[in-house]
């Protein structure tokens, strides 16, 4: 197989960018392009202009020029046709989160496994190179210990009918915030209310508890006068911000933290604030979804595992799960064990 024949279900308001990006992906055809809107089909049927228009699921799956479905539909129909289209022999890309429930995500792991195909969640900040960077200073340790992070994702949005501000921003701060761990919390907490429309939460905020002591908080919310995508990271050696809504220097390393002297007489000298440096890396400017299209696809020819695969997918949901029970009951951690 020299390209991937790809089909995206769902056209709309992120999956046209799908649309647009494994159009021009040299190592993919876009074959197909499937929504029930026709006006979203007319649109998309101009960025893949040699693309087959479908507005029925089931042609997708019986299509055997396709051999990858990306699915960009409600997260209400990601488990059914992650199952269906991997049953059906296709790979497939489903856009975060992999399923509404640890059952629903679970059952789709289950069939990627039985189909021996490639599922990879799209958990689109993990392909960015401001984080990518983030994540090399944690694991090569220039940070030092990681003592606890918080992350800030607001804005005066855009409305969701169908999910809160949890299920629906939570998603891209919580696979970071997991990945940088290289674990799952113990325990998990939620706030958060709804001041625009009843039962839907648009605001939340979540703590997280590891084992080894890290802690992390998350704050999000359609509802802000700000837009700010910000994940801080506190080491006992350094400390960085990534903030993905400046429009460069998307990255800073902090040398600042407290030294112990070797020898000290009085307690307030045991601890020094240091006053380092402030490091600005230079990034690559290449497009984070183009770097996850890519990446699929490479899997896909050459039979590795995704960086986003099927596992932390499901780890995500877990932890999603656990902060939307404890949002239910006012706020009460919910254990999830070591």
């Amino acid at each position: 197989m020299s390209k991937v024949r790809v089909a995206v279900v769902g056209a709309g308001y992120w999956g046209i960018n799908l649309v647009r990006t494994f159009a021009q992906l040299p190592s993919a055809e876009l074959v197909a392009i499937c929504d029930g809107d026709g006006k979203a089909l007319e649109r998309a049927a101009r960025l893949g202009p040699r693309a087959q228009l479908r507005s029925d699921f089931s042609q997708v799956l019986d299509d055997k020029n396709v051999d990858a479905v990306v699915l960009a539909t409600p997260a209400v129909l990601h488990c059914e046709q992650s199952v269906q289209a991997l049953s059906a022999g296709k790979h497939v890309f489903v856009e975060k989160p992999l399923g509404l429930s640890p059952e629903e995500a679970t059952r789709s792991v289950q069939a990627a496994a039985q189909s021996g195909r490639v599922l990879m969640v799209g958990h689109l900040m993990l392909y960015h190179a401001g984080y990518e960077k983030l994540r090399q200073l944690v694991s090569g340790g220039e940070l030092g210990q990681v003592y606890y992070l918080y992350a800030l994702r607001v804005n005066l949005g855009r409305l969701r009918k169908d999910e809160n501000a949890l299920w629906s921003l939570g998603p891209h701060d919580l696979s970071m915030i997991l990945d940088l761990a290289g674990d799952t919390p113990v325990s998990v907490a939620a706030r958060g209310e709804c001041y625009l429309q009843p039962g839907i939460e648009d605001v939340v905020f979540v703590n997280l508890i590891f084992a080894d002591r890290k802690m992390a908080q998350i704050q999000l919310s359609w509802l802000d006068p700000r837009k700010e995508r910000r994940l801080t990271v506190v080491g006992s050696q350094k400390m960085v911000d990534f903030d993905d809504s400046q429009p460069s220097e998307k990255l800073r390393i902090y040398d600042k933290g407290y030294d112990r002297p070797p020898a000290f007489t009085q307690y307030g000298e045991y601890l020094t604030v240091r006053q380092g440096d402030v490091h600005i890396p230079r990034l690559s400017l290449t497009e984070p979804l183009e770097v996850e299209c890519r990446h699929f696809v490479d899997c896909i020819l050459n039979g590795t595992k995704p960086r986003t695969g099927a596992e932390h997918g499901l780890e995500v949901v877990r932890v999603l799960d656990a902060a939307q029970r404890s949002l239910v009951l006012g706020g009460k951690p919910i254990w999830l064990g070591t």
